[in-house]
């Protein structure tokens, strides 16, 4: 273990730290639901992964910040300790996220390794930080043309836009990832390939979103997603 994993140690559980605060501060203080706040925590957690990939010089070690909240929030969610992330009658989809991020960065992420497929991982993770999160936010807001699915509502709009944020951020991800100081022993991707692994992962997020209950997106939209893109580019190179 160096000193540059103490480092990333100290700096992630001193992020999430900050992000649950900062949450908690803006419910009390503007009076925002708590599906507003809760969607703060989502996304910033979610980009932390790239704060990880940046950090860590071993990877087990930069693993242990995602295993350790699986347990934080289940805690958090099971006591409802903080309003900002938990409402009485929410689902454990804190617990599930964590989960996933963990199984994707155990199955893929490999420092300082030819075999490293880091940015799978965070492609896949991207999927729900701004799919989810696009499709709850313009779903409720602009959310006209409903349909229900394995006893769930959804509106056309909010698909779409997870969709499209999908698509975007996983793209931008399957890009500038891969070479880089975050992935220096990965080959860039083709951009062919980048595109199409963006927009088919995308799509079986879309549909996974829309088919998963009660907070099992959180499950199953980053780890089909990230399974699409390890597929895609495993055939195209």
């Amino acid at each position: 273990m160096t000193t540059q994993d103490w480092i990333g140690l100290g700096a992630s559980y001193a992020y999430a730290t900050g992000l649950l605060v900062l949450a908690e501060v803006i419910r009390r203080w503007r009076g925002y639901p708590q599906d507003f706040t809760r969607k703060i925590v989502h996304i910033g957690a979610g980009m932390w992964v790239f704060g990880v990939l940046a950090l860590f010089d071993t990877w087990y070690i930069g693993i242990i910040p995602f295993a350790s909240f699986i347990l934080i929030n289940y805690i958090l969610w099971r006591y409802k300790v903080l309003e900002s992330m938990d409402a009485p009658d929410s689902s454990p989809g804190t617990v599930y996220f964590a989960l996933s991020i963990t199984l994707l960065f155990l199955a893929f992420w490999r420092t300082n390794s030819p075999d490293d497929k880091g940015y799978i991982a965070a492609a896949g993770t991207m999927a729900m930080t701004w799919g989810d999160s696009m499709a709850a936010i313009i779903g409720k807001r602009f959310g006209q043309h409903r349909y229900n699915v394995a006893g769930g509502t959804r509106s056309w709009e909010g698909s779409v836009a997870m969709l499209i944020a999908s698509a975007i951020a996983m793209f931008l991800t399957l890009v500038l990832v891969p070479g880089s100081a975050l992935g220096p022993l990965t080959p860039p991707l083709a951009s062919g390939t980048a595109v199409a692994a963006a927009l088919i992962g995308a799509a079986i997020a879309a549909v996974a979103e829309a088919f998963s209950p009660a907070g099992t997106d959180n499950l199953s939209v980053p780890l089909l997603a990230g399974a699409v893109v390890f597929g895609i580019v495993t055939v195209l190179g």
